[in-house]
């Protein structure tokens, strides 16, 4: 027998946890909908909740309001292209405007990690508020904790949104139907990317900027063409486009066939994505969103969109199919057809 001591394997895919919360838990992939599935939705029950959407949309004495709550964790907290405090910003306001709702004002809470200067608290919150005003949402309420050093890893931050619905318009993932189009707002992958690259220290021939940006001014320029075109939309954030489609085609029973060569995906951030071995579709954007819209609407709607600064680039990517539910597929550039499936675990962790 051979005295050569016997290989170590291990498994890059977190095995499913039921006694412990593992990373992959925050990865907006399998693991992350098995604990919604097993642990929140069974506590928490009811019929609005039961949407999974990113918001919640309630009338109030005859107002149509959309409420959503975020919490990033994002490290480092400044990276080309912004930083957590901008982050939180756009991504509390795009939950609300993937529900059609124009947003009216944030919370902020700071779970600020004893030891952070104060430089960099004023530089975030800075940033949070030029963010905000900029898109025209001010912050009305907050709250601020400070853990022991060593407990917070130097800022988390929460932000909660409300907005209006307009009358009439009712986005929900459970809606889209066969024959619909697949519309995806412009090129991927660019937040990941640029947060991995700092923290990782790589460097690129060309550098890597975060997407990052509110979207509620092109879902207007959107709802303005088709008020009723629209079937639902989704901001692909953690777990990227295959995240936010699968969970569209599972909520609502469809399968979708998309077609890799009109996915946009910039030279930079396809070659991070190689050499990094990853799939420019499970990486993170903040500032892009993919709709389901009724085949008669997909040109007006692709129209509103190019008019638009952070649509200019919108593209039809591809179809709702009655077979297969639940299943997204991609006809990839050599011709063959392969399954685009939610990741369990997280490529990217702490990403937002």
């Amino acid at each position: 027998m051979s005295d050569r001591p016997k290989p170590e394997f291990t498994c890059p895919t977190p095995l499913p946890s039921k006694g412990t919360i593992l990373l992959g838990h925050g990865s907006g992939g399998k693991l992350t909908a098995d604990l919604i599935r097993e642990i929140f939705l069974p506590a928490f029950q009811n019929p609005i909740l039961a949407r999974l959407d990113d918001q919640a949309i309630m009338s109030v004495d005859g107002v149509r309001l959309a409420f959503t709550t975020d919490s990033f964790v994002v490290q480092p907290l400044f990276f080309p292209g912004g930083d957590i405090g901008s982050l939180a910003v756009h991504g509390t306001i795009n939950d609300l405007a993937m529900g059609g709702a124009q947003p009216l004002c944030l919370s902020a809470a700071f779970i600020i990690e004893e030891g952070l200067p104060m430089e960099t608290l004023s530089q975030v919150v800075n940033s949070l508020h030029h963010a905000a005003e900029s898109a025209g949402v001010q912050v009305v309420t907050g709250d601020t904790k400070v853990v022991e050093k060593g407990s917070g890893d130097g800022l988390f931050i929460n932000t909660s949104g409300l907005g209006v619905v307009p009358e009439g318009l009712c986005l929900s993932a459970d809606q889209a139907r066969p024959g619909d189009g697949v519309i995806l707002s412009g090129s991927i992958g660019e937040h990941g990317i640029a947060v991995m690259a700092v923290r990782e220290g790589l460097e690129f021939e060309s550098s890597v900027a975060s997407d990052s940006a509110a979207l509620h001014g092109l879902v207007a320029a959107m709802v303005a063409a088709t008020p009723t075109g629209i079937r639902c939309m989704r901001d692909p954030t953690r777990g990227g486009v295959s995240s936010a489609l699968n969970e569209i085609a599972a909520q609502s029973r469809v399968g979708m066939l998309l077609d890799e060569k009109t996915i946009l995906v910039r030279e930079e951030v396809k070659g991070a994505c190689e050499l990094l071995g990853l799939d420019p579709l499970y990486v993170a954007n903040e500032g892009k969103l993919v709709a389901i819209v009724a085949p008669e609407v997909i040109e007006d709607v692709l129209a509103a969109m190019r008019s638009h600064p952070l649509g200019e680039r919108a593209d039809l990517i591809g179809t709702v199919t009655e077979a297969h539910p639940g299943v997204v597929a991609m006809r990839t550039l050599i011709g063959t057809t392969r399954i685009v499936d939610m990741l369990a675990g997280d490529q990217l962790p702490r990403i937002c």
